[in-house]
């Protein structure tokens, strides 16, 4: 099947979506080499693909009998190779529905060595659980976030980011709210009740929106285990589920040279503010500061994990939390990069603001440290970078990191 660009109607999941008037160029840059593309559904992978690369040829695994086909003949693959001489580039879209695929793919890649083989996916537990290496290297592994603020450019909204995220799917969204609720049950159907993850949905529907409430917090698996009334091992299993769904992740501890007592335990987030916000119950003894600043950090968080994906050197990101109680919420550590980053859902900037980031400083004077908050105004107090947190983002670029 040759592909064709087209951004109008529906997802081939049903979820709705209104018609894009033009196509928004994303960061991240392809490789020369085959390659995987991972990251969750609705980010808009298969959308730059087609604008990317119009005359490559397509195996939507997404579509049934194309599914059908390819898993009960994985190598079938390599019939469509060598019946189509003449391209040079073949996309396979969401392989980890047939992961047996994966050998063929790997002869092919060591047989055409002037092809590019490019593989999408939305989630990698069943080519691990299935005993697939990801073709031992021989295809870079890639990973494809939401929109950041400065793609977006003026279209970005910071508090319209806040509530409905910045998922490609749910930004083109008439009705955005109902379409997160939308996204949220295609998770708990498509990839989690059919492709039999979990036993009880429900007790992983109550797990979800038990997790919203340790989105940028230190987990104790033990509590949300009691929460949810299962073990403490399924509640394991379950985290594991949604990492590998690529839902959530956990942000480790920077410990390097560390020269007072640190934490251990990572702290976790959800990937997309909007699934945040839309995931975390709410009633009328919720604090509203209390979960738009949670929604702030992750926001942020989801931003710098972009940047570094995207950006040529190797950064990682972490956060820094002393036993006595200073904590930086993001520290972005790389061969040419060291950053540290405080954000506050305040509009004005407080003393004790700072405090955090002036200890890091003392112990690791070689970073630059960034205060992020929700005023207007630029400002350097104590030697402090201060920015306003949209006009971060809206500067944000991949291989850039820039201070006022």
């Amino acid at each position: 099947m040759r592909l064709k660009f087209h951004l109008v109607g529906k997802l081939r999941d049903g979820l709705p979506r209104k018609v894009m008037e033009k196509f928004i160029e994303r960061f991240f840059k392809a490789p020369d080499d085959s390659f995987f593309i991972f990251g969750p559904r609705g980010t808009g992978k298969s959308t730059w693909l087609k604008k990317t690369f119009p005359d490559a040829y397509l195996v939507d695994l997404l579509d049934d009998e194309t599914f059908r086909n390819h898993l009960a003949h994985p190598e079938r693959i390599k019939q469509i190779v060598k019946a189509n001489p003449q391209t040079r580039r073949f996309i396979i879209d969401e392989v980890q529905k047939a992961p047996a695929m994966l050998d063929s793919i790997h002869s092919l890649i060591e047989e055409y060595k002037t092809h590019q083989f490019i593989m999408t996916g939305s989630s990698a537990r069943k080519l691990r659980r299935g005993g697939v290496n990801l073709l031992a290297g021989r295809a870079l592994l890639n990973h494809f976030h939401p929109f950041m603020a400065a793609e977006l450019g003026a279209g970005f909204s910071l508090e319209a980011a806040l509530k409905n995220g910045l998922i490609p799917l749910i930004q083109s969204a008439k009705a955005p709210a109902k379409t997160l609720a939308a996204y949220n049950a295609l998770y708990l159907k498509e990839e989690v009740k059919e492709e039999g993850l979990v036993r009880d949905v429900g007790a992983f529907a109550r797990f979800l929106e038990a997790i919203s409430f340790s989105h940028g917090s230190i987990l104790n698996l033990s509590n949300i285990a009691r929460e949810c009334q299962v073990s403490r091992k399924v509640v394991e299993n379950y985290l594991s589920i949604v990492e590998d769904l690529l839902l959530g992740y956990q942000l480790p501890v920077f410990a390097k040279r560390a020269r007072r007592a640190l934490t251990v335990q990572p702290k976790f987030y959800l990937f997309d503010a909007g699934v945040y916000y839309h995931l975390r119950p709410k009633g009328p003894l919720d604090s509203p500061d209390e979960v738009g600043g949670m929604a702030l950090e992750g926001l942020v968080l989801q931003h710098l994990k972009a940047w570094c994906d995207y950006s040529d050197d190797q950064v990682e990101c972490y956060f820094w939390r002393s036993r006595g109680g200073s904590e930086v919420d993001f520290v972005l550590y790389g061969a040419r990069h060291f950053h540290a980053i405080e954000v506050k859902n305040s509009k004005q900037i407080h003393p004790k603001s700072l405090r955090s980031l002036k200890t890091f400083s003392k112990d690791y004077p070689e970073a630059s440290v960034t205060l992020l908050y929700r005023g207007t105004e630029k400002l350097v107090v104590d030697n402090i970078s201060c920015w306003p947190v949209e006009d971060f983002l809206l500067h944000l670029h991949p291989n850039q990191f820039s201070s006022p």
